[in-house]
């Protein structure tokens, strides 16, 4: 039996690496992501890899209201961040989040452009950069950390999706495991923060695969991970494949889900920063009603706290990496 108020490796008592708390050690209050939407591409869609992207790509679902990409960023960030002080009053300081598809798939010079202008506002005090593993080399990287040099935070996100070659094949990726590998090392090495995106559910994984994967996941020099279940949406490839193919997905229930995580984050090293664990999107985008109904994140955090205290159990428990132990 776990000790009562027990402090964990990452300084806390909650069973889990958090967010919100890794983000008060930092900065020592609240911060709240803008998203912006900079007007990129992904090679997956205008023909260099694929015109179809990746078969569960729609973009649009996790696209908030006030991100609009014919917006200066500038424009974007004041929107998101007057959304953000009605909705979220404890916030003091934001992080611009370039979200939509691939935010490092344009010339250096253009990035430059584009990434300079988060700095502007002084309530920014970092940027997150969503990309793909393939659209960043080292010139890029050098980039982003200049950009840490001069104290901004700055952190690259990599949607790697899945561990395993044959998923990313099947899904259009059009990337391995192995770039996905040498993008966060290369990141790494420049003293970047390195976050990292897997999808839960992916056709032809079994429930096995999801949970051994936490060694090729702790294997990655990543500050931060999230995940999210899969979530069927309309107008997509694996619409239709689902259609062809019904056999090979499985959508969990809310509880039946929540287990599958923590059988996970168990073999999770205690270093990686859980910033998500499932996600949400509008209903109109579902192909099917979400057997979940329409829960919110911070209804999430609850539920997954209060199974890890009945389960009496915590992330790294049963992994070696960083005294995982009890």
């Amino acid at each position: 039996m776990a000790e009562e108020n027990i402090i964990y490796p990452w300084g806390d008592s909650r069973r889990f690496n958090s967010y919100s708390a890794y983000f008060r050690r930092l900065f020592g209050s609240r911060v709240q992501k803008v998203v912006i939407d900079a007007g990129f591409t992904c090679p997956n869609r205008d023909g260099s890899l694929s015109t179809g992207g990746c078969t569960f790509c729609n973009n649009d679902a996790f696209s908030p209201s006030y991100s609009h990409k014919g917006y200066t960023v500038a424009r974007q960030i004041e929107e998101g961040i007057l959304f953000h002080r009605n909705r979220y009053a404890k916030a003091q300081k934001y992080l611009a989040y370039f979200q939509s598809y691939s935010n490092t798939y344009k010339p250096l010079d253009q990035l430059r452009e584009i990434y300079d202008q988060a700095f502007t506002h002084p309530d920014i005090v970092g940027i997150v950069v969503g990309t793909r593993p393939d659209c960043v080399d080292e010139a890029k990287l050098d980039y982003f950390a200049s950009l840490a040099a001069q104290g901004h935070y700055v952190i690259i996100e990599y949607g790697i999706e899945s561990v395993y070659d044959e998923t990313l094949r099947r899904v259009n990726r059009g990337h391995d495991f192995a770039t996905a590998v040498r993008a966060v090392e290369m990141t790494h090495r420049r003293g970047l923060h390195c976050g990292a995106h897997f999808i839960l559910g992916l056709p032809g994984e079994s429930d096995e695969m999801l949970v051994t994967q936490a060694d090729a996941i702790n294997a990655l020099p990543l500050d931060t991970v999230k995940f999210h279940q899969l979530q069927l949406f309309r107008d997509t490839g694996m619409a239709r494949d689902y259609a062809l193919h019904p056999e090979d997905y499985r959508f969990w229930s809310l509880p039946d889900y929540i287990d599958l995580f923590i059988d996970l984050l168990e073999r999770l090293r205690p270093g990686l920063v859980i910033e998500r664990f499932a996600g949400e999107a509008p209903p109109r985008y579902h192909l099917n009603p979400s057997p979940w109904g329409l829960v919110r994140n911070e209804r999430l955090l609850q539920l997954l706290e209060k199974r890890l205290e009945e389960r009496n159990t915590w992330q790294g428990r049963y992994c070696a990496a960083e005294g995982g132990g009890a």
